[in-house]
């Protein structure tokens, strides 16, 4: 018995997640129920698949700590794992993320949500339960941008769920922990680094939030997750998270740099046989940044149920064009092509030395030759680029992989 693999059983089995406690067999999590199968694993097993997993060099943050974040390709499925202590011994949980590109069309989300990411700048939340989706669906918006818009893109994640190989765009991925100590630090930091578009992999604590509100302000496009079960209840709960004192200015803020909120939960179609988004989505007009200014955060369901004309969708006007949609994306039955298929993991960078702080050259990510063909996709008005023309710039790639080439011409 190995780690590859469980996580290989698990994953051709359809599980969305997998559970590992010593002494106990292991537990899948299939179409949200729990079943458990297999032979009870030993604890010195999973004693050694951490150690493995976790890496010498961080094993004493672990035993600090006692848990552990990280993503890793394992048996060709992107994984998210959290290795920690419980009573039994060391314990993980694993959650399976797409083996494929994530992308609006893969999802079968609806069309109109490509229209999101042309905003210049604002804030788009992406909400929801744990479990349902929200991770991926920030992942298929900056694909979206990365496919169509010379942007230049940092993403603030704990840890890297799913990596993107550079399109049109100009992606920098950090990790929390490994390549920044904090989601506040690399927000501060990120405003120096000349982004055109931010993604916050969780809004958890104000400080994040309120560093978040401010990116959005300065002229980025800002892109975060937030839990929640509706889109009132999402803008309600960054509002709460503040003092009392300051949640009036804080409303007002997020009044005015708010562009949508996605709302979303997942739907098991017995006659698909796979789990399709249901959505509701809010959109920023003049009377929902009124009823946020002013609090009154019950008013926005009323707006949503009479906003169809401004983009907006309830849960149940959601279920209705799902069930008249007939083009649905399922995963092994449609062909992939290779440059729709994850890539491997990004290289973990090495120890800086303690005795003076050292910079390290940044790895760019190698662009494609040629610009992903737009044949049968919606025209959409270009904005301007603030980080350079990047499609202009041909490459030639370097063959010893390093992912560093020579400019040929502008």
């Amino acid at each position: 018995m190995n780690l590859d693999s469980l996580i290989d059983s698990a994953s051709r089995a359809g599980a969305s997640d997998l559970h590992l406690e010593p002494g106990m067999p292991m537990a899948l999590r299939m179409r949200g129920e729990l079943r458990v199968t297999g032979e009870p694993v030993a604890s010195g097993l999973l004693m050694e698949f951490a150690r493995r997993l976790i890496g010498e060099d961080q094993w004493p943050f672990f035993v600090e700590r006692r848990s552990f974040d990280l993503s890793r390709t394992i048996s060709g499925v992107r994984c998210r794992i959290n290795i920690f202590h419980t009573s039994r011994g060391v314990g993980m949980a694993i959650r399976f993320l797409g083996s494929f590109q994530a992308t609006v069309e893969k999802l079968n989300l609806h069309p109109d949500l490509k229209k999101l990411v042309k905003h210049p700048h604002g804030l788009i939340l992406v909400s929801g339960p744990t479990g349902s989706g929200k991770s991926t669906t920030l992942a298929a918006l900056i694909q979206e941008i990365n496919l169509t818009e010379a942007m230049h893109v940092i993403t603030v994640e704990s840890p890297i769920e799913y990596t993107f190989r550079s399109r049109r765009a100009f992606i920098r991925q950090r990790e929390v922990g490994r390549d920044t100590p904090s989601f506040e630090q690399a927000l501060l930091d990120s405003l120096r680094e000349d982004p055109d578009v931010l993604m916050v992999g969780e809004m958890r604590d104000p400080e994040c939030m309120r560093l978040t509100l401010s990116a959005a302000e300065t002229g980025h496009l800002v892109l975060a997750t937030v839990h929640s079960s509706t889109c009132a209840e999402a803008v309600q709960r960054v509002a709460s998270a503040f003092p009392a004192e300051i949640q009036s200015a804080v409303c007002a803020q997020l009044a005015d740099c708010l562009v949508a909120v996605i709302s979303q939960r997942l739907h098991f179609r017995e006659d698909l046989n796979i789990r399709v988004p249901e959505c509701e989505i809010l959109m920023a007009t003049n009377a929902v940044k009124n009823f946020i200014r002013t609090r009154d955060f019950f008013k926005i369901a009323t707006s949503m149920e009479t906003g169809a004309d401004h983009g907006m969708w309830t849960f149940q006007r959601y279920a209705r064009w799902l069930d008249g949609r007939t083009n649905f994306y399922i995963p092994g039955q449609t062909p992939e092509s290779p440059e729709d298929k994850t890539p491997e993991d990004l290289p973990a960078p090495g120890p800086l030395p303690m005795s003076a702080p050292a910079s390290r050259p940044s790895a760019t990510p190698r662009l494609d030759r040629q610009a992903p063909s737009t044949q049968g996709a919606p025209a959409a008005t270009p904005r301007p680029a603030t980080s350079g023309d990047l499609h202009r710039i041909e490459i030639d790639p370097d063959e010893s992989g390093s992912g560093f080439g020579k400019i040929l011409k502008k």
